[in-house]
């Protein structure tokens, strides 16, 4: 293992799949019958005060220790190296406890980065003069143009990203800085080992099933007081940081109370990009191999618990003194 990959006397269950697809129920379920505790691999959940549009477990309905939620204000820099290094620490704290790590979550390079032998670029994330450089240059000269400063000197990486998606962008100067492209490290993810022992369990949704859920998770957001809380964050002065590409859910309700579109024009558009965003998980996690599909159509949080138990059992035996399976 590298330096830094905890050594667990029990491998920590995985959990993984869409937005909406039934991640939180099942890790919850899990964790009570091994003895265990959740840590949320959402990069979204990571922070404080987006708690209705991110999905958070709510604080009442918690039947285990939850890890990974409310980390950081929003807008302040956060990424898969922060929490490789917070996962890891989260598995050894449980696991000194005589507790079981349940990972769960829809962020694809979160959960590798955790679980995986992947190697961060030194001064990848605090006080990184590469990413205040183009941070600050993106924000004098546009999205666009910094896009195409990328696409000059690294075309393969820019062909890759979405040239509005700024911080992935950032994030491509960065690596090239370090020596390596964003388009080489994508390649590295298929063919790195693994660093902590896991056992991987995925829920299958039909797309038109789980673009239903979807819509009725959005709609249950509104009614649970999502508006409420984007004011509250826009009174906190957090405007940069919930209006993100990548914060669904909130930009579309502040472009609202700005009068740029109705509220059920932004209600529509938040369903519309969360079903897009299922989708590209649904791609991310299909490529891996590792992981046991569950059929979360026919069965409930109990009923899969069930298989994924027996799965468990089955790949890491009670008897193995290397990785008890439960």
């Amino acid at each position: 293992m590298t330096p830094g990959c905890p050594e667990l006397s029990a491998p920590v269950v995985v959990v993984v799949g869409p937005t909406a697809s039934g991640k939180s129920d099942l890790a919850q379920e899990l964790a009570c019958r091994l003895g265990g505790e959740v840590v949320s691999a959402d990069s979204m959940q990571v922070y404080r005060g987006m708690d209705i549009g991110t999905g958070k477990v709510p604080v009442l309905e918690r039947r285990v220790p939850h890890h990974g939620l409310d980390l950081v204000d929003p807008g302040e820099p956060y990424s898969a190296a922060l929490f490789q290094d917070y996962a890891r620490r989260c598995f050894e704290a449980i696991d000194a406890r005589g507790g079981r790590s349940i990972l769960a979550g829809g962020t694809g390079l979160y959960v590798r980065a955790a679980v995986d032998d992947y190697d961060f670029p030194q001064g990848d994330q605090t006080e990184n003069p590469v990413r205040e450089r183009w941070t600050a240059f993106a924000e004098e000269n546009g999205a666009m143009a910094l896009w195409e400063e990328l696409r000059a000197c690294d075309p393969e990486s820019a062909a890759e990203l979405h040239p509005h998606n700024v911080r992935r962008v950032v994030r491509a100067f960065e690596l090239l800085d370090a020596g390596t492209t964003y388009a080489a490290q994508r390649r590295n993810l298929a063919t790195l080992g693994q660093a902590v022992p896991a056992c991987f369990f995925g829920l299958a949704v039909d797309p038109a099933k789980l673009a239903r859920r979807i819509d009725a998770r959005v709609d249950a957001m509104f009614e649970a007081g999502l508006v409420s809380e984007v004011e509250s964050l826009l009174d906190l002065g957090f405007r940069e940081g919930i209006t993100a590409p990548q914060a669904i859910g909130y930009k579309e309700v502040v472009a609202a109370l700005d009068g740029q579109a109705t509220m059920d024009e932004a209600r529509k558009r938040i369903k519309q990009a969360t079903r897009r965003y299922a989708k590209r998980q649904r791609t991310w996690f299909r490529k891996d191999a590792r992981i046991a599909w569950l059929d979360a159509d026919r069965a409930d949080a109990r009923k899969l618990a069930d298989e994924a138990c027996a799965l468990l059992e089955t790949r890491f035996p009670a008897s193995d003194p290397q990785h008890p399976g439960m």
